[in-house]
């Protein structure tokens, strides 16, 4: 990892990159530091310190949301409109062609669309968030209202719009890589709380062994599923072309066990955040109170659909971002087959078919680490909720970027060659 980081370094478009998207950390952290206004810091204080409602948010938006600045939403609203927009995509035809047949315009309207629905659900969740803080407002009212939806709002559109940069002009995927930098802020923080509470005798040295050694474990074993790959052995007929001998090669599909990355995670932890949020609307509810102790992270249900959404998503995102048949139909096109099988069809059914069961194995896989946090803390009495999860995104967003890099570094050495 270090080799790739010096010799992307090296290369000065690369750099520039790397250089940008340190820049749109640091103005993403910035922001995390400016409050919104006409909130009082002592009572915001005392009504955080009550429960863990929006833990969710404060963890991916780095502290953001208990300190209530103007990026205490974070990015979760876009991730909920690109959810929405991409199950829209494959239910409403006319979307899908545009997504199949549409290009560069198509994608672009889809974005369109997304950005709309990031306004629209963050306008939501703000003023959910808002009147769940009322009691906060030095000057409750109509206007104050406004005002804090407002900031809210436009910080979430801010934070589209970062990570949109990031992933045209920077390095990786911006949505992923802010969620990775507000985890990151967070661990020294935690680290010294750790120490704090073990010094103090609040926690036992015990604990603290087996969070470390579930950090271990989760490391090595998103290393080892990200790595993994299943390879189809595929044969090339030779074709004679004019004098040349083209063809009869053997290579390899290589279908990675976890082909959708983190991004199941992301989307399940911003689904289940919803109905908590919905649910602090009405404090005195009674059905509102049991709707927060349902979705609580220690919960059976809560870990039950939690898993299950988690291996949903992983399918689903597998689905949109892989397409069997088209592998297939390129194959047929080249001369291309699976020893064994016909080309076409039964290419396509074979491939999907290896295919679901390694992103079933990939998908449990992604449920047990995220799950892990629960388990530790039934054990030792641990709450280190952002713990499993935090660690799968972290390390799942740094092996993602350094893909691209690697990417970008193999493109530029063939590059050179060919010049």
């Amino acid at each position: 990892m270090l080799s790739t980081l010096r010799n992307a370094f090296k290369i000065p478009e690369l750099r520039g990159k790397m250089i940008f998207t340190l820049l749109m950390f640091l103005v993403f952290r910035l922001g995390t530091h400016i409050p919104v206004p006409g909130i009082n810091p002592i009572i915001l204080g005392q009504l955080m310190g009550k429960g863990t409602l929006f833990g969710f948010f404060d963890l991916i938006s780095g502290g953001a949301f208990k300190n209530f600045t103007i990026f205490a939403m974070g990015i979760t609203p876009y991730i909920n409109a690109s959810i929405i927009i991409q199950l829209l995509t494959v239910i409403i035809p006319a979307w899908e062609n545009l997504a199949k047949e549409g290009g560069v315009e198509g994608r672009k309207k889809l974005a369109e669309y997304t950005r709309y629905a990031t306004v629209i659900l963050g306008a939501i969740q703000a003023f959910g968030m808002t009147y769940y803080l009322r009691s906060a407002l030095e000057k409750p009212g109509f206007w104050s209202y406004a005002i804090i939806v407002l900031t809210l709002s436009a910080g979430t559109a801010f934070l589209m719009w970062l990570s949109e940069l990031i992933t045209e002009r920077g390095i990786g995927n911006g949505s992923s890589l802010i969620i990775f930098a507000g985890i990151v802020s967070r661990l020294p923080a935690g680290a010294y709380n750790m120490f704090q509470y073990a010094r103090s005798g609040e926690i036992s040295i015990f604990a603290i062994l087996a969070f470390a050694v579930m950090a271990v474990i989760v490391i090595a074993g998103v290393v080892a599923i990200h790595e993994g790959e299943r390879k189809i052995p595929v044969q090339y007929a030779k074709r004679v072309i004019g004098r040349r001998v083209y063809g009869g090669q053997s290579t390899h599909i290589p279908l990675k066990v976890n082909q959708s990355g983190v991004m199941p995670v992301i989307f399940a932890m911003s689904i289940l955040s919803f109905p908590s949020t919905i649910a602090s609307w009405f404090p005195n509810s009674s059905f509102a109170q049991g709707v927060v102790k349902f979705f609580d992270f220690k919960s059976v249900w809560y870990m039950i659909i939690y898993s299950l959404l988690i291996i949903f998503f992983a399918y689903f995102y597998t689905a949109i971002s892989f397409n069997p048949a088209d592998i297939a139909d390129n194959m047929k096109k080249n001369g291309g087959f699976i020893p064994g099988l016909r080309p076409g069809k039964p290419t396509a059914d074979y491939i999907e078919k290896i295919l679901n069961r390694i992103t079933l194995a990939g998908a449990i896989f992604l449920a047990i680490i995220a799950l892990l946090p629960n388990i530790l803390y039934a054990i030792t009495g641990l709450n280190m909720q952002f713990g499993g999860t935090g660690l799968l995104i972290v390390v799942g967003v740094a092996l993602e970027t350094m893909k691209q890099l690697e990417a970008h570094l193999l493109m530029r050495h063939y590059q050179g060659f060919m010049k």
